[in-house]
């Protein structure tokens, strides 16, 4: 209970310091996206260290992906690929490119993963504060949606706030009271939810 007041307080804290957004133009943004393809556009491609599957962009929310490319500009996400490229971007570039995923949503496949699924949903409960019922429904637009990501992802994600390669208050605060082994079953019932993630190969 204690943990999940100051999940709250973090929460109304994030809301208060968010920026203002400008829709992007997609077209534009599906002409800046050619490089993103490479790994983003190839289902199932894995990130050589540490191993896990480069996720799932399409139909992810445009606000989100805006602020993910941003934290790599600004060093608050740790990736060396990732960060040289958002690094290369302008906030208009970074803008369209997120609006061109987000209009590729698709109807991927769901998984598993390694953890326990029926854990998982127990585990999960504090999740859907922000990210919603089943991680498909954030409640605002600069959260993602967990539903239907590679459970290899979301661990590899959850394990980053927990070790502080990730930097952000809200995910910190909930990782670090995580064991592997939540993380896993965490992972495993996000990835097995039906969503509109989809890896956009014909684009």
């Amino acid at each position: 209970m204690r943990f999940l007041s100051s999940l709250t307080v973090l929460f109304a804290l994030s809301l208060s310091t968010s920026t203002a957004f400008a829709a992007g133009d997609i077209e534009a943004g599906k002409d800046s996206a050619a490089t993103c393809m490479g790994c983003h556009g190839a289902p199932g491609i894995r990130n050589a260290y540490p191993v896990f599957r480069v996720p799932k962009l399409g139909g992810q929310q445009e606000q989100y992906l805006v602020v993910a490319l941003k934290a790599y500009q600004s060093g608050e996400r740790s990736h060396p690929t990732m960060q040289a490229q958002a690094s290369s971007l302008t906030d208009i570039e970074i803008n369209n490119i997120s609006a061109y995923f987000n209009t590729l949503a698709g109807s991927g496949t769901v998984e598993r993963g390694g953890g326990d699924v029926e854990a998982g949903a127990a585990k999960a409960q504090a999740c859907f504060a922000c990210h919603g019922q089943g991680g498909s429904k954030p409640i605002t637009p600069m959260y993602p949606i967990l539903a239907g990501q590679y459970p290899d992802y979301l661990s590899h994600a959850l394990s980053s706030y927990k070790s502080g390669t990730r930097n952000n208050a809200i995910m910190k605060s909930f990782a670090a009271a995580l064991s592997d082994k939540d993380i896993d079953d965490i992972s495993a019932y996000f990835g097995s939810q039906a969503s509109p993630l989809s890896t956009p190969v014909n684009w």
